[in-house]
């Protein structure tokens, strides 16, 4: 063999070798880097597979007893092995029953001033947040026979008028829109609750209630409702929180965020609830 040819075959071997490294050492890079990745999926995948499971329990503004309905299945579809339950009333009832050792996850008060008796308790777990607000309407008979058409016309004699009591957050915005417009009514009731207002007037038991423009639409045409100005000077701001002794926090924080995300303000809002 001459030395030229020595020299080219020593060259391809050298060569080959080269190449059977740089292929040894690539295929073991690559076993590394992909060791990362693969913890980094598991990881993921034992994160996103930490399902939330038992019961929630949600003391609510009886305002709020449809759309909450709603987003509680929603969130029992979304995390299979949870059970959403529901106390709805009146907001002051529900905040004595929460300081009071009532077991409870979540509370959404119909207004700041309710959902203060909890917090001054020191009873929930951080500082409360608005999520919607809330509109007063009229609600009167289907096809409003007396012919209501001004806060004010509640106030003519004859005229059965039902309000909330003015220890509920209904009662009380009632008082401050009656207040505004410098007109006195007399009820012929006052309700614990908005729902109970609004059942005597779909009950034929009164001629109008005072309520929320939620419960007038919830109702459908079991009432009419008639808008009044004097209304704006009375919305309430509804607040939401975790409780301090809440059974189970980790499934009633994600219930909270539901109520809180895009979904749940679409629920609220159709439900004719205001944005906070």
């Amino acid at each position: 063999m001459t030395r030229s040819a020595r020299r080219t075959r020593w060259t391809l071997q050298a060569a080959g070798a080269g190449a059977a490294a740089l292929l040894a050492l690539s295929a073991c890079s690559s076993s590394d880097s992909s060791s990362p990745t693969s913890d980094s999926s598991a990881s993921a995948s034992t994160d996103s597979s930490e399902k939330l499971s038992g019961t929630v329990t949600v003391f609510a503004a009886a305002s709020l007893k449809e759309s909450f309905t709603t987003l509680g299945k929603e969130f029992e579809t979304a995390h299979p092995g949870t059970k959403v339950t529901f106390n709805f009333g009146g907001s002051d009832t529900l905040a004595a029953s929460i300081t009071g050792g009532a077991p409870a996850d979540v509370f959404a008060a119909a207004s700041p001033k309710t959902m203060a008796i909890v917090t001054d308790k020191n009873a929930a777990a951080g500082t409360p947040s608005t999520f919607v607000r809330n509109q007063l309407e009229i609600a009167t008979l289907p096809g409003n026979p007396d012919k209501v058409s001004s806060l004010k016309d509640l106030t003519e004699s004859g005229l059965k008028v039902v309000l909330c009591d003015k220890t509920v957050p209904c009662g009380a915005a009632a008082q401050r829109a009656l207040d505004a417009s410098r007109l006195k009514l007399t009820p012929v009731s006052y309700e614990q609750d908005v729902k109970s207002a609004l059942t005597k007037v779909e009950l034929k038991e009164a001629d109008a209630a005072v309520v929320y423009k939620t419960d007038v639409k919830a109702a459908g045409d079991k009432v009419e409702g008639v808008e009044f100005p004097e209304s704006a000077e009375a919305i309430n701001d509804y607040p939401i929180t975790l409780l301090k002794d809440a059974p189970n926090a980790d499934t009633a924080k994600a219930f909270i965020a539901l109520v809180q995300s895009a979904e749940g303000q679409k629920v609220l809002t159709a439900a004719g609830f205001l944005k906070p």
